[in-house]
């Protein structure tokens, strides 16, 4: 009997859908390690969210997730397992450690790397990830991050208030008492964003092409 065209397995065994499951898996395993990553943090209350609410529940949200796809895999015809490359973990992998490193002051052995806030972890992290693909542009990665760490600074510092390092260490000191935080955060965040819509523009502005006379064209040819 032929395979299926669009690819699925038509298995009669217990496992009909092996992708499915496998993906399943994985989020359940990244859901539970969330939540016991996030279990020494503050989950406060909806009146006064902590640190760890938002992650907890993101996780617990994960982890279901992948308990409907692992069903999935078991009810549901679907691909089987393909080969993969090893870019992409390694990557994702490079960029939670960038973040990691960069947001806060990481202290290994004797060296201590100065913490330099989500606003330049934040699109850090988003540039090195978006190269776990194949056909990353660094114009489109900049944009797109320099757009989601302004909302993210708005959303958790500005919006939920959220204890996050937003800014480097030494731009905090230099602006205690020169203008209120919220303040600083809101124009350093519309800063932000201005630059993304700019680099918007300049990339539209490249990517048109100039039209082409076809009927001159013809004539030549």
């Amino acid at each position: 009997m032929d395979a299926p065209l669009d690819g699925t397995s038509s298995r009669r065994g217990a496992v009909r859908a092996p992708q499915s499951l496998v993906a399943g898996l994985g989020l359940i395993g990244l859901g539970v390690f969330g939540v016991w990553a996030s279990s020494d943090l503050d989950y406060g209350s909806l009146r006064a969210i902590g640190p760890g609410l938002m992650p907890f529940w993101l996780s617990i949200g994960v982890g279901i997730c992948g308990l409907a796809l692992a069903i999935a895999g078991f009810t549901h015809d679907g691909a089987p397992l393909q080969s993969f490359s090893v870019r992409g973990p390694v990557v994702i992998t490079l960029a939670v450690l960038a973040f990691a490193i960069t947001i806060r002051p990481f202290v290994l052995g004797g060296i201590t790397t100065p913490g330099l806030g989500l606003i330049v972890a934040g699109p850090l992290a988003i540039v090195i990830a978006g190269y776990a693909g194949t056909e990353a542009r660094f114009l489109e990665l900049l944009t797109l991050a320099l757009f989601l760490t302004a909302g993210c600074m708005l959303l958790f510092g500005d919006l939920l208030n959220l204890p996050i390092p937003i800014f480097p260490t030494a731009v905090v000191q230099a602006m205690t008492g020169v203008l209120p935080a919220r303040t600083l955060l809101r124009i350093a965040a519309g800063v932000m964003a201005l630059a993304g819509l700019g680099l918007l523009l300049v990339q539209r502005r490249s990517g048109r092409r100039e039209p082409v006379d076809v009927a001159r064209h013809s004539l030549t040819t």
